[in-house]
């Protein structure tokens, strides 16, 4: 049985940016781009960018990503929501 895509304002393939927000740890980071490699044929050099809040406590981490559809970009979006580290997904 074939998934049907929905419609989207994106035109794929595409580089895309993939957010994800935690609380500051010391494999957060790894963790996050391990997830969104698991998904994608390859992440290249300069494409993970981190960032910290002002109070240290929380840490965003931008992977921009080549997809080809929604429905990869869904499936790194469903796999980083059930990880207990990530608290946000953008």
């Amino acid at each position: 049985m074939m998934v049907e895509e929905r419609e989207s304002l994106i035109e794929f393939p595409c580089d895309f940016d993939i957010k994800a927000m935690g609380e500051t740890s010391f494999d957060f980071d790894a963790t996050v781009v391990r997830i969104v490699g698991e998904h994608v044929e390859i992440i290249r050099e300069g494409a993970v960018t981190k960032k910290q809040s002002s109070g240290g406590k929380f840490t965003s981490i931008t992977v921009t990503v080549y997809v080809t559809s929604k429905l990869q970009v869904d499936t790194i979006y469903e796999a980083l929501s059930s990880h207990e580290l990530v608290k946000y997904i953008l």
